[in-house]
C-alpha cells in the first residue's frame, strides 16, 4: 500500500499522535518522559514550531503543534529518530521504537485547537494515573508548566489552552480557574465524554466542514487518496461532485430549490445525473440526495431511459456537454 502523504504548508497546525511500537512502553521510566520532552523541545526550537499542548504518556505521546514554516515531516523525522538514537544507544539496543509513522491531524485553530489542547492535557487522568484535581502534577506534560512560567520555553504556548477556558489571564487567578475548568471539562464537557475524546484523535482534519472544504480546494494538488487518508478523500470526491453538479445547475438556469420542487424523474435531472454519471464517479445514492430524485435505484431508471432515447437528441444534455 502506498504510504500515506503529509499534509504541509505554512502555518498549519496538527494535533501529532504516535505510540511505542506494538505498544510497549517506550516512555515507561522518568528517565524516557524527560529524554523526550528534550528532544521534543530541541525539535520546536530547531523547526520553530510553536508548541499549543503536549503530553508524554508511558507508551504514546500527543502534541498539539502549529508549524509557521509548513515542515511537519522534516521537525518528525529529527524528533523521532534523534530520540530513537539515544535511546537505543543508552541501553544498547536496536530496531524501531516507535509504531509505525506518526499520526497527523489537521487541526482548525479557530474552533478545534482549544479543544484539542484541554484533550490532551487530561490525558493522564483519562488513563486514571492522577486524578484530575491533581493533574497539575503529573511532571511531563504542557499542563505542569502553567504554574512554572519561568520553566517555560518560548515555544510553548499556554495561552491557546487558558483562552478555549474562557479567556482566563496566565496568572495565578488564570490558573486555578483553568483548574476548576478541566475538572468540570472531565466529568460534563464534550472533550471529557468518550465518543467526542475519542474524535479528536481520528479521522484527517479536525475543524468544521468549512475549513475541510477550504482545505481541499486550496490543496487541490495533493487532493488524492494517498494524501487524505480514506475518510479525507471521500470527503474530497464529494466536494468534486458538488462543483461539478453546481456547474451544471447554472447552465441549465437551476437551483436546488428547483430540484426539490421538480418532480423526481423530470428530463432536466436525468440529464444532469447521466452526465455526472459518465464525467465522476458520483454514486446513485448521492444523486438521489441532491437532485431529489427518490430511490438510488430510480437515478438509473431514468438515467437509463435517456440512454435509450438518444442523449445526444436530448437539448439539456446537449447543453451540460459544453462545460466541460
Amino acid at each position: 500500500m502506498a504510504r500515506r502523504l503529509r499534509m504541509e504548508y505554512p502555518g498549519a497546525c496538527y494535533h501529532v499522535i504516535n505510540r511505542g511500537n506494538y505498544r510497549a512502553d517506550v516512555f515507561g521510566t522518568e528517565g524516557a518522559k524527560a529524554a523526550f520532552e528534550a528532544c521534543l523541545f530541541e525539535a520546536c526550537g530547531k523547526s520553530g514550531w510553536v508548541l499549543h499542548a503536549f503530553v508524554i504518556m508511558r507508551n504514546h505521546y500527543h502534541l498539539a503543534v502549529e508549524t509557521p514554516e509548513g515542515n511537519l515531516g522534516l521537525g518528525m523525522q529529527w524528533l523521532q529518530a534523534t530520540f530513537a538514537n539515544r535511546f537505543n544507544r543508552l541501553r544498547a539496543e536496536r530496531g524501531h521504537l516507535f509504531q509505525g509513522r506518526y499520526q497527523a491531524l489537521l487541526v482548525e485553530t479557530e474552533s478545534a485547537l482549544g479543544p484539542v489542547c484541554q484533550y490532551i492535557h487530561l490525558n493522564p487522568a483519562r488513563a486514571g494515573i492522577v486524578p484530575v484535581v491533581r493533574l497539575g502534577e503529573y511532571r511531563h506534560g504542557s499542563y505542569w508548566y502553567l504554574r512554572q512560567p519561568k520553566a517555560r520555553p518560548g515555544f510553548l504556548n499556554l495561552q491557546t489552552a487558558l483562552e478555549d477556558a474562557g479567556g482566563l489571564p496566565d496568572a495565578l487567578a488564570g490558573w486555578k480557574r483553568y483548574a476548576a475548568y478541566l475538572e468540570w471539562a472531565m466529568a460534563e464537557s464534550p472533550v471529557g465524554r468518550n465518543r467526542s475524546y475519542v474524535s479528536l484523535s481520528t479521522g484527517w482534519a479536525l475543524g468544521s466542514s468549512d475549513y475541510r472544504a477550504r482545505l481541499i480546494q486550496e490543496h487541490e494538488p495533493a487532493a488524492e487518496p494517498r494524501a487524505w487518508g480514506r475518510e479525507g478523500a471521500r470527503e474530497i470526491r464529494a466536494a468534486r461532485w458538488a462543483d461539478t453538479l453546481a456547474r451544471c445547475l447554472r447552465r441549465l438556469g437551476k437551483c436546488s430549490a428547483d430540484a426539490r420542487a421538480d418532480r423526481k424523474g423530470a428530463a432536466w435531472k436525468a440529464a444532469i445525473a447521466l452526465r455526472l454519471k459518465l464525467t465522476t464517479q458520483a454514486d446513485n445514492r448521492w444523486l438521489a440526495v441532491q437532485l431529489h430524485m427518490g430511490r438510488p435505484e430510480a437515478v438509473s431508471f431514468y438515467t437509463s431511459r435517456l440512454r435509450r432515447s438518444r442523449p445526444d437528441q436530448d437539448p439539456d444534455y446537449q447543453r451540460l456537454i459544453t462545460i466541460f
